[in-house]
């Protein structure tokens, strides 16, 4: 381990790995989602001159750029000095990581890798234009996904099933840019509240304990009796011992006394609200929710000002769905919660595309009942379950 101090100590060091021997460069743990999520650099060869592409998440938005050495070097030491907290610098030869302290500390950590691991490690392709690298690649046969029917047992996606490969591998991302928000040093306690089929919860659990190697403790639930007991077996047979189903209701739900990752995907109307609120009392480190039948504010909704647009059908009910996530969302942040309202998968295959990512900042002070959710809530007339149970 080795403390930084000073921006050209890592304009340096951003200056020697940038070559031919980079694999890739993820900059994650953004202090400024607005401006950007996450970036990802690669070596690219363009008319046989050596660049480096960024690829820039901003939002549901993705940027790609260009740039020479130099350039490159200069931009990297700007974002870890301004944006992110964290960057994972992986070299044919060793691994790098960085991270940005709150008070601006910076510490570099090396880890040389041996002759096996860089055999491991996958080509680099240079190539300018590329296929989307997922985390879970199609071709590579993955025991959960065979057995929920996405992919044959030689590893090819089925075609009626790459909508759910894709929606797959963006959960994996979400994932992804909250690891570090988990626990390292016990257990990860996680709750999957309405998890139906379970895709993803079977996608979670293989992510962060397989491939992660993390240690978690899973628990699925959901209202359907002959989908849980599917699921146990598939579990059982797949040997995930960290992984349970269970049947049961959100509301009423009393298995846990303290849980780290809380996600409710799809529950339906208030079930969401019941889902956020136990994951508030328990201290949720990470809370993953995707809304769905947003019907409570739809009922309530009554503003003489907006009448001329709420008169219309079709666009109260989707103004009530939009306004009720965002005032979860704020609610959410009074309780010191850092919020991010994100597209979870593309509009064309589901309206219902909105994620609500959280993650627990310790040490923020939670803001109390804001004023602002108090007119909005007063100026339409609406009563938010979560307002209340919070």
């Amino acid at each position: 381990m080795q403390g930084f101090s000073e921006k050209g100590n890592l304009r340096e060091l951003f200056g020697q790995v940038l070559n031919q021997e980079l694999v890739q460069i993820v900059l994650s743990n953004t202090r400024n989602a607005e401006r950007a999520v996450k970036a990802k650099i690669r070596p690219v060869l363009i008319k046989d001159e050596l660049k480096f592409q960024e690829t820039l998440y901003r939002g549901t938005q993705v940027f790609h750029s260009n740039f020479a050495v130099r350039e490159m070097a200069e931009r990297l030491t700007e974002y870890m000095a301004e944006l992110f907290r964290q960057a994972e610098l992986k070299c044919v030869g060793e691994t790098i990581i960085i991270l940005v302290s709150k008070n601006g500390t910076i510490t570099v950590k090396r880890k040389k890798l041996q002759d096996a691991q860089k055999k491991d490690r996958p080509e680099r392709d240079l190539s300018h234009n590329r296929t989307k690298q997922y985390i879970l690649q199609d071709g590579e046969p993955v025991d959960f996904l065979i057995g929920l029917g996405v992919q044959t047992p030689d590893g090819r996606i089925a075609r009626a099933r790459y909508d759910k490969f894709r929606q797959i591998n963006r959960y994996l991302e979400f994932i992804e840019d909250v690891l570090e928000e988990l626990p390292s040093d016990r257990t990860i306690r996680i709750i999957d509240f309405g998890c139906g089929k379970s895709y993803l919860t079977f996608a979670m659990y293989y992510y962060l304990h397989t491939l992660q190697g993390r240690k978690i403790q899973v628990t699925g639930l959901d209202l359907k009796t002959d989908v849980i007991r599917h699921c146990n077996e598939l579990a059982e047979n797949l040997h995930y011992d960290g992984l349970h189903f269970e049947q049961g209701d959100i509301k009423n739900y009393e298995g846990a006394d303290a849980v780290d990752m809380v996600v409710s995907l799809h529950a339906c109307d208030k079930a969401t609200d019941y889902a956020l609120e136990k994951a508030v009392k328990w201290g949720a480190d990470v809370i993953m929710a995707v809304p769905c039948c947003q019907h409570e504010l739809n009922s309530q909704i009554h503003c003489e000002t907006l009448a001329p647009i709420l008169k219309y059908g079709l666009i109260k009910e989707r103004m009530s769905a939009l306004i009720t996530d965002a005032l979860r969302a704020n609610i959410l942040e009074q309780q010191g919660y850092e919020t991010q309202i994100l597209e979870f998968i593309d509009m064309e295959h589901t309206p219902k595309n909105l994620l609500i990512r959280v993650v627990k900042r310790r040490g923020m002070r939670p803001a109390g009942r804001a004023v602002s959710v108090d007119a909005v809530t007063e100026f339409l007339q609406v009563y938010p379950t979560l307002k209340e149970l919070l």
